[in-house]
């Protein structure tokens, strides 16, 4: 069986995933944007029994865009976000993919709210970037 280990930046919190998660998504809500710092967020939602989780966790609960709450558990030291859990997902674990630290991670088959996408968020191969080693 696969397992996974996903740490905040400092590597006080982490947690271990058994298994493959149930879903991988992308998320462009504006809490996600606000949260991750970021454009969009990816997650990966994984069964709670498979799930273990060491170290201290902060927790912070907040209403989506959708309106259902979600409890988000970071690290009191470093202020990463590991993981957190949806009210209308019972039962579930959701784990913020850049956690894992893993380029191998297997990619989002979901995306959600992409009437809030950013119009050049997908298309990043096709950007002029400077690309640095």
């Amino acid at each position: 069986m696969t397992s996974r280990t996903a740490s905040c930046s400092c590597g006080q919190l982490r947690l271990t995933c058994e298994g493959e998660p149930v879903r991988i998504s992308i998320c462009h809500c504006l809490e996600c944007q606000k949260r991750t710092g970021s454009i969009f967020a990816a997650q990966a939602r994984f069964s709670r029994e498979r799930v273990t989780l060491e170290g201290r966790a902060s927790h912070w609960t907040r209403a989506g865009d959708s309106g259902g709450e979600a409890t988000f558990s970071f690290c009191p030291v470093c202020g990463s976000t590991v993981c957190w859990e949806a009210a209308g997902i019972p039962g579930f674990v959701t784990v913020a993919v850049g956690a894992f630290a893993d380029p191998s991670f297997p990619p989002p088959h979901v995306s959600v709210y992409e009437e809030r996408r950013h119009a050049w968020a997908l298309a990043l191969a096709e950007l002029p970037l400077e690309h640095q080693v």
